[in-house]
């Protein structure tokens, strides 16, 4: 009796572990078909050209098609959700980027750090502060002290509730303590026009109407300056303590073995290790970003909490 109950139980573990002896064998062949990257995006935009860099490289490097699916809604929430309900065998991966964090207590819905495994970061984003040009400021200390010497006055628009140039702005106004209206959305023709006066946008979409002296840059929002406007200087360095921006990268469902995370992060290094790669993400205006998987959910793990008390501080709601 005490043999069979033995047997019984080595049997019972053996089965156990099946899974997981399945899971190391499909890593060590991985990849050996069709690789899925989901972005949250429409076609066209800075995270979704950088994902078909990087889909471009992996496909090159490991022999097996990698295509880039394009699934928009709900703030990339769309996305999120059904990679995390994929299975965590590395072949539907999730384009990420700062509005994963957001999410995470603007919507309540996907725990993004319990159930997106990080695996390689792409590049850091920046947003910019932009003021009409007919407005009466050269620098960030000037608009602080318009917008306290009339408060409600100025409006500063975003591109969207719960975006990562909303969040900024909204960071901004907690930081500073001024007082400004909630301007339109989409804005960048309404601030050319005047019809708002202030917007934190996403470099990328501004770059040209910089350039071209349409709008007034006055910062960055990351720690440091951008090399695609190295003149202007970042808020933070007006305003201590403040640091912003967004960031891109990779993940997936978790659980994904350790093996393809490891390999899939090492590629992505090497890509923007290359020169090539590293010049087109930074004329997106994306600096590259390398991070181990380890650093990468450390990254998360902080931009959460920064995010949180930004959204707690200001009550966004989601519409």
């Amino acid at each position: 009796m005490i043999v069979q109950r033995r047997r019984f139980l080595h049997l019972a573990a053996g089965a156990a572990a099946l899974p997981a002896v399945s899971r190391i064998a499909d890593a060590q062949g991985y990849p050996s078909r069709t690789v899925r990257m989901v972005v949250g995006f429409p076609p066209g935009q800075a995270i979704d050209i950088s994902a078909r860099l990087m889909a471009e490289w992996l496909a090159q490097r490991l022999g097996q098609t990698f295509i880039v699916e394009n699934r928009p809604g709900a703030a990339a929430n769309v996305a999120t959700e059904m990679v995390a309900r994929s299975p965590a065998d590395g072949y539907t991966l999730l384009v990420i980027s700062s509005n994963n964090v957001i999410n995470t207590t603007l919507y309540r819905t996907v725990d993004f750090a319990r159930e997106i495994a990080p695996i390689a970061t792409f590049g850091r984003g920046y947003q910019v502060l932009n003021v009409n040009n007919s407005l009466p400021v050269k620098t960030v200390p000037d608009l602080i002290a318009l917008a306290k010497a009339d408060p409600g006055k100025l409006s500063m628009a975003s591109p969207g509730i719960g975006s990562a140039g909303h969040v900024a702005g909204e960071m901004f106004k907690m930081m500073t303590g001024v007082n400004m209206r909630r301007g339109s959305v989409p804005a960048l023709t309404d601030l050319m026009s005047g019809q708002v006066q202030v917007m934190f946008d996403n470099l990328p979409s501004s770059i040209e109407h910089i350039r071209a002296g349409r709008i007034r840059a006055l910062a960055v929002t990351p720690a440091t300056r951008s090399p695609v406007l190295p003149d202007v200087p970042t808020i933070g360095e007006s305003v201590p303590g403040y640091v912003g921006g967004g960031w891109s990268g990779i993940g997936a469902p978790a659980h994904t073995p350790t093996e393809i995370v490891d390999l899939l992060n090492r590629e992505v290094n090497a890509a923007l290790a290359n020169p090539k790669i590293k010049g087109r993400l930074e004329n997106l205006g994306s600096p590259v970003l390398m991070m181990s998987p380890a650093e990468f959910r450390k990254l998360i793990a902080e931009e959460t909490e920064r995010w949180a008390k930004v959204i707690k501080f200001a009550n966004i709601r989601p519409e």
